[in-house]
C-alpha cells in the first residue's frame, strides 16, 4: 500500500522551518478525528519536528493539547510565545511575541474571539477572557475579563522593604 522507503525519504526532505499555513494545516488535520492514519502520523512526526527546531531556535512552545479554534495569527512570528497544554484559543486572535498563556493552580486560560495580546503579556489561571478584547503589551493578567474590554498596566506600585 506504502512503499516505506518513499516515505522514510519524504521525512528526511522535510524542512524543519516554520512556515504558518502547513503548521497550522497539518495540526488541524491531525486533531482531526477523520482521516489516512498514515498521513496523520506523518503530519505528526512533522509537526513534532518544527516544534522541536522552533522551541530550540525560537524559544516556542505549542502546547500539543491547545485547542485552537482558528488559526492565530503570530504577526512577529514565533519569538517567544509560551501557550500551555490545556489552554483554548479563540477565533481571530492575534498573539505577538514573548507572550505566555500559561496554567495556574487550577488550570489553563480560555480565550475569547477577535482578542489581541500584545507584546510580552502574561496570561496565567484557570481565567476566562471575552470576545473582542485587547490586552497591551506586558500586562499580567490573572483576573477574568468582560467582553469588548481593554486591558492596559496601571502606574507601578512601589513597595518598601527592609534596608539591605
Amino acid at each position: 500500500m506504502y512503499d516505506t522507503n518513499c516515505i522514510l525519504q519524504h521525512l528526511i526532505n522535510v524542512t524543519q522551518h516554520y512556515n504558518h499555513l502547513k503548521y497550522w494545516k497539518m495540526r488541524s488535520y491531525v486533531i482531526a478525528n477523520s482521516g489516512n492514519k498514515m498521513l496523520k502520523l506523518i503530519y505528526l512526526f512533522r509537526i513534532k519536528k518544527m516544534d522541536a527546531y522552533n522551541g530550540a531556535s525560537f524559544g516556542t512552545h505549542m502546547g500539543y493539547g491547545a485547542q485552537f479554534k482558528g488559526i492565530p495569527q503570530l504577526p512577529h512570528g514565533l519569538r517567544g510565545i509560551f501557550i500551555s497544554h490545556n489552554a483554548v484559543i479563540g477565533k481571530n486572535c492575534s498573539i505577538y511575541q514573548q507572550v505566555t498563556i500559561g496554567e495556574g493552580k487550577n488550570g489553563a486560560p480560555t480565550i475569547g474571539d477577535n482578542v489581541l495580546i500584545g507584546a510580552g503579556a502574561k496570561i496565567i489561571g484557570k481565567i476566562k477572557v471575552g470576545n473582542n478584547v485587547n490586552i497591551g503589551a506586558n500586562c499580567v493578567v490573572v483576573d477574568n475579563v468582560p467582553d469588548n474590554s481593554t486591558v492596559v498596566m496601571g502606574k507601578p506600585r512601589i513597595i518598601p522593604g527592609k534596608d539591605v
